[in-house]
């Protein structure tokens, strides 16, 4: 079986070669996701959110770093990792450059729990703009961020089968 920090490695190499369906293999079947806009995804939840921006994120470039085992979590090892996209937010046409630090919990060779932290008020400047740099702290705006990112991942959903 391969180290946590190789699956964790794998998943990353797969994201920068845009392989959605091997990132997508090496989530338990029962996986959550997390991040400032998409909150408690399970399963294929989590599997189709990262095909959906994957095949929304043509120019889309990444990069990862400091992947390492920092311990034990529940029945499972915790591994950290750092990782950075630039890409063109497709609702907008503006550039992002995210900055995005990830926790993940390893059980049995795959992938059980994935959380990534990013500064949601930065990302809504690049992205949408002036009144993302001037409203992106605020609930309202931080609410809508994430009300839309779920009804593109249910459309997305919707229109795959």
């Amino acid at each position: 079986m391969k180290l946590p920090t190789q699956i964790v490695t794998d998943f990353y190499t797969a994201f920068q070669n845009k392989d959605a369906e091997k990132m997508a293999a090496l989530y338990h079947d029962e996986v959550v996701f997390n991040d400032p806009a998409f909150h408690n995804l399970k399963g294929e939840e989590a599997r189709d959110m990262w095909r959906m921006l994957i095949s929304r994120g043509k120019d889309m470039e990444m990069n990862f770093s400091g992947i390492k085992e920092v311990g034990e979590w529940d029945n499972g090892v915790e591994v950290i990792a750092h990782w950075e996209a630039i890409y063109t937010f497709t609702k907008t046409g503006r550039k992002v450059h995210n900055i995005i630090n990830a926790r993940f919990q390893v059980v049995e060779g795959k992938i059980l729990r994935h959380t990534d932290d990013f500064n949601l008020w930065h990302w809504a400047g690049m992205a949408l703009g002036f009144s993302g740099k001037i409203l992106g702290w605020t609930p309202f705006v931080q609410n809508k961020i994430r009300k839309n990112a779920r009804l593109a991942l249910d459309l997305y959903r919707k229109n795959k089968s």
